[in-house]
């Protein structure tokens, strides 16, 4: 399913497209490993091939990995000292990985206006707590789309208990000052928003409800994707604090804050941020994010939207010399928001 990389961009580069990106809060999001412990029928496995859907047919496989973790380390230094400031880690499930540690606990200070998050289904955390009470991560992001064994095991095709997942949540609190939730809205868990809601209020966790993104890997079960009316109607019984955010870059959201914990609706009545390649895009009728994110593939890609392979830039070969790695990433952030790639 792999589109063959885009050609790399010449060395004369205009750094404004990165810059304002940067500057507009975009994300750089760091896929450690395309494997998961679970396997969400939504999951789109930041453009790779998804566990669902090896698990249906083998012959599907992810990109191989090609990143050990000097080279992480290495990437992630050049785009934050080419301005990045947000750094997500993600997977498949990042703490699968043998990756995730030497990469973590080798991340240097972020520095006042930098961040680094770890995003995670939480069955993983209790297991690595001792080395990631070491860490400089800022933040933990968990994924509850589910509040029972059966939702869970609808939704994400395993044993494992919702206990473990709750657990998760509880240890993650214990070591790290910021926890947060983000619940994917479907027809599997509609019955169960308010509970995720309660529980994350009553342990005062911002946590983000989003509406479905479409992509080739979940339309089989486009039918289970419900809009966010409902929960927004019940946010509004609970408090007046209201406003939305359509931010320069990514989607627009709708803030709720209920005795000063922030809830945030993603859904496509919003807006998000199109730039060049965008215009033209063929799946942009049913894209809600926007250009928000840079993501680094654990085969070494880059590329500024998880829909578009065909977008994708190889720069493992660039790794060595991250001076030509950050002027080839701003140059081909350039051509996509130029609209040339």
């Amino acid at each position: 399913m792999a589109a063959p990389p885009v050609s790399l961009p010449a060395s004369g580069v205009d750094w404004t497209a990165l810059h304002n990106f940067a500057a507009l809060r975009g994300q750089l999001r760091v896929s450690f490993t395309p494997h998961c412990n679970i396997a969400c029928w939504f999951c789109h496995n930041e453009g790779d091939v998804p566990p669902p859907l090896t698990r249906q047919d083998p012959a599907q496989r992810p990109r191989p990995q090609q990143l050990d973790a000097d080279a992480y380390l290495a990437v992630i230094g050049s785009l934050m000292n080419a301005g990045l400031k947000r750094v997500y880690f993600t997977g498949g499930e990042p703490l699968t990985s043998p990756i995730a540690r030497p990469v973590l606990e080798g991340l240097t200070e972020p520095g006042p206006d930098a961040s680094y998050t770890l995003i995670t289904n939480g069955t993983r955390i209790r297991t690595h707590r001792s080395w990631l009470a070491r860490t400089h991560l800022d933040k933990v992001k968990v994924s509850l789309h589910y509040f029972s064994d059966a939702s869970l095991r609808a939704i994400a095709g395993t044993r494992i208990g919702i206990g473990t997942v709750l657990d998760g949540i509880e240890v993650a609190r214990e070591i790290f000052e910021r926890v947060e939730l983000n619940t994917l809205l479907q027809r599997e868990n509609a019955h169960e928003v308010r509970q995720i809601l309660d529980f994350a209020l009553e342990r005062r966790l911002p946590v983000q409800f989003i509406e479905l993104v479409g992509t080739d890997f979940n339309e089989g079960r486009a039918n289970s994707a419900v809009p966010a009316d409902e929960i927004i109607a019940h946010l509004r019984t609970l408090t007046s604090d209201e406003h939305i955010e359509v931010a320069g870059v990514g989607q627009g959201r709708r803030v709720f804050r209920i005795d000063g914990i922030e809830i945030d609706v993603i859904h496509r009545d919003l807006g998000r941020h199109h730039v060049g390649q965008c215009g033209t895009c063929p799946v942009r009728s049913r894209c809600v994010e926007g250009f928000w994110a840079l993501r680094v593939d654990h085969g070494g890609g880059i590329q500024p939207c998880l829909l578009r392979n065909d977008l994708r830039a190889d720069v493992k070969d660039l790794i060595a010399d991250p001076a030509r790695l950050a002027r080839t990433v701003a140059g081909h952030v350039a051509a996509f928001t130029e609209g040339t790639l």
